[in-house]
């Protein structure tokens, strides 16, 4: 079965949708019980190898010093990102971290693409609206409680995020594979340093080392399909529909690890998953 052409970009997007999705769902566990930079450096450690031989494998052509460059600084914003992101969610309730990190992370490069290209029509406002609403919602504190452990490094990682998106984009039409393994080099070396620097090395368990290798290929494995998303399609909609991650996310945590939540909070992250498409619809 073939996909018509126009519906090539989405079908990628989506494909980083699923392992995105899962990567993150297997962070958010594996950080939980190790460090959450060392466990990060491991993510990218496995990325950087496994992209890097299909790379090799399948010779595709290294990028050149512009895209090299833009790749590398991708990947150290990133990377930082991811682990900040991977904290959160160990600290934190899944569902509700996850979507204000895509809600971030998606809203800033469309900003961004918006005013490259003009005033953003209404349909963008709507989509700020429904996201801000979403945002508060899930962080707003409840009679008995106070605010969701782990929402304002969601914050940060949002908006690393979105630096990735950006960056990623300026490396141009270089190799997708070539492109997300650059920037994982970039991603291991700046995790690296601050796992040495803050004396987070320490040994970990056998299962989290895997958890963490699985994770690591399919985060890889999700910048680079999202790196091709981009370059045969808009960026807005790459990243818009990317970003629809934390739906796998929240799925897998509610099958696997029980998470409720209660309505005001439910509707939140409904209004923040829904906020996503609305954003560059």
């Amino acid at each position: 079965m073939t996909i018509a052409p126009q519906y090539i970009p989405a079908a990628y997007s989506l494909t980083a949708v699923g392992v995105w999705g899962t990567s993150d769902f297997l962070g958010g566990v594996g950080a939980s019980r190790a460090n959450a930079f060392l466990f990060t450096a491991i993510v990218h450690l496995s990325g950087m190898v496994s992209m890097g031989a299909v790379a090799l494998i399948t010779h595709a052509a290294f990028p050149d010093n512009y895209s090299l460059a833009w790749s590398l600084v991708a990947g150290a914003v990133g990377g930082t990102a991811l682990a900040i992101f991977y904290r959160s969610l160990a600290q934190g309730n899944m569902g509700l971290v996850a979507p204000v990190a895509a809600v971030l992370g998606a809203a800033i490069p469309t900003i961004v693409s918006a005013f490259d290209e003009g005033v953003p029509g209404y349909r963008h406002l709507l989509g700020f609206v429904v996201a801000g609403i979403g945002v508060w919602l899930i962080s707003r504190t409840e009679a008995g409680s106070g605010r969701p452990e782990g929402l304002g490094m969601a914050v940060l990682a949002g908006i690393g995020f979105a630096g990735f998106y950006l960056c990623i984009h300026r490396a141009g039409n270089a190799s997708p594979l070539w492109a997300a393994a650059c920037s994982r080099s970039a991603s291991l070396l700046v995790t690296s340093i601050i796992v040495l620097f803050g004396r987070h090395l320490r040994t970990v368990a056998a299962p989290v080392l895997l958890i963490a290798v699985i994770a690591g290929i399919l985060d890889v494995t999700g910048t680079a399909v999202f790196v091709r998303a981009s370059q045969i399609g808009r960026l807005d909609n790459a990243v818009v529909l990317s970003s629809l991650y934390p739906a796998i996310t929240v799925l897998l945590a509610r099958i696997f690890l029980r998470e409720h939540f209660s309505r005001t909070r439910t509707l939140g992250m409904v209004a923040a998953l829904a906020a996503v498409p609305m954003i560059a619809g």
